[in-house]
């Protein structure tokens, strides 16, 4: 009996035990339960700090309060000074810094207004935090801006931050006005139109033309660089900005673009010849759709005039083809010979540069190519600058300078280095707006 009493009491106690374990594993479960609820909650914080992206977003076309309700939280924005008070000509004036920052793959940059703080002591490649909370965006001269802000309202944390520059043609500019406004960007081929007179100088507003698109370079009349000489073409550095043309001159909005000092002009030149840049568009792409045409000798007649495309094509698939307008040139892969593209007249005021347009075709690895020239009609050729070997899916523009004199023509060349492997790279190649100016 004694026995037994004792194992229905050690039984008890094995249930006792059992059940107390089954409530501590609860207890944790619900303690876990409680941190992981916690943990989410924490997550879903609001950050102090928003993007440039988003809050170029708010504007619909009417002035904006930044409250932290309309900032969803933040306070902050955080951005890379690329405005130079040193030159004297930033967009807004001298109590304006312009700031751009990279963000979720997306480069966006905006100009902030300080009241009654002039000549802010912010370089280049500053690192800086502004506090934006109870400020204004809005839009001036068509440009849009943080306004109402003061001195105190921003700190620079770092100096000599990585600047993002951008390469642009004119036109990617005119249809991109919103993408590139308030952001730091490079033109390679700013070709003056009109073309200016000997003494003409850089204030006031000058048309970049491609032909197709115009773009105006603005100096203000006090720069720094303001009596400088203008050139006919050179490459420019500087900021893009969006802005309402005066009423009478019958276009209401255009794009301004803002050198920062006299150091963002590049790779001046004469002026650029009739008929360029080339663009390989006064014929359809039915004209050249095979690469070597037997029945024929590839020749085409173009803007500038006639071309010989051997083994090249007119390419113009979009995302894939490197080009602007509606199409370019594509030169085949592979191939174990050199192929050409090659002008078929002459230039009677020799060169003082050639531009271009490159990049490989759709996913294809890189090539190599080179630009050559002749004065005696085509009979012999020499190369001109370095051999190009960074074609790529982003589309780059070649600059090459010389000092030719007399009649010359011109041929771009890709070398026949033979099938694609690990160590050759001989992918197709596409080029576009190859221009060229006279000495």
């Amino acid at each position: 009996m004694k026995i037994f009493i004792q194992s229905i009491v050690m039984d008890i106690n094995m249930k006792i035990k059992l059940y107390s374990y089954l409530a501590l594993l609860l207890s944790v479960f619900a303690l876990t339960a409680c941190l992981e609820e916690d943990t989410n909650n924490a997550i879903g914080t609001p950050s102090p700090i928003i993007s440039i992206e988003d809050i170029r977003s708010f504007y619909k076309g009417n002035d904006v309060k930044l409250t932290r309700d309309k900032l969803l939280g933040a306070q902050q924005v955080i951005g890379v000074v690329i405005s130079d008070a040193t030159g004297q000509n930033v967009p807004g004036g001298s109590n304006s810094v312009v700031i751009q920052n990279h963000r979720r793959g997306q480069i966006r940059g905006i100009l902030l207004n300080f009241d009654g703080a002039a000549n802010l002591p912010y370089n280049v490649g500053d690192s800086v935090v502004v506090q934006i909370t109870g400020t204004t965006l809005t839009k001036s001269s068509g440009m849009l801006q943080i306004s109402g802000l003061s001195a105190g309202d921003i700190v620079k944390v770092a100096e000599d931050s990585k600047v993002h520059l951008r390469e642009v043609t004119l036109e990617d500019l005119a249809m991109k006005a919103d993408e590139y406004e308030g952001t730091l960007v490079r033109v390679v081929a700013g070709n003056i139109s009109p073309l200016p007179a000997p003494t003409a100088t850089f204030s006031g507003d000058k048309i970049m033309s491609d032909g197709s698109n115009n773009v105006y370079l603005h100096t203000e009349p006090n720069a720094a660089f303001s009596n400088r000489r203008v050139y006919a073409s050179a490459s420019y550095t500087g900021i893009p900005v969006a802005f309402t043309s005066p009423s009478g001159t019958g276009e209401e909005a255009l794009m301004q673009f803002w050198i920062r000092t006299i150091d963002d002009v590049k790779d001046p030149s004469g002026p650029i010849y009739t008929g360029f840049p080339e663009s390989f568009e006064a014929v359809p792409q039915e004209t050249k759709p095979s690469y070597n045409m037997t029945t024929i000798d590839n020749n085409i007649v173009v803007a500038s005039g006639e071309w010989k495309l051997y083994q090249a094509i007119l390419g113009n698939t979009p995302g894939r083809d490197r080009f602007t307008g509606s199409q370019g040139v594509r030169m085949q892969q592979q191939l174990d010979y050199d192929t050409y593209t090659q002008m078929n007249f002459d230039m009677p005021d020799g060169a003082s540069k050639v531009t271009m347009l490159y990049g490989s075709y759709y996913n294809d690895a890189s090539s190599s190519w080179r630009l050559e020239y002749s004065q005696d009609e085509g009979t012999t050729w020499t190369q001109i600058g370095e051999t190009v070997t960074d074609a790529s899916k982003e589309a780059k523009t070649a600059v090459f300078l010389m000092d030719i004199s007399g009649p010359v023509r011109f041929r771009v060349v890709k070398l026949g280095l033979g099938t694609t492997t690990a160590t050759v790279q001989n992918g197709r190649l596409c080029f576009d707006d190859i221009a060229v100016y006279s000495n």
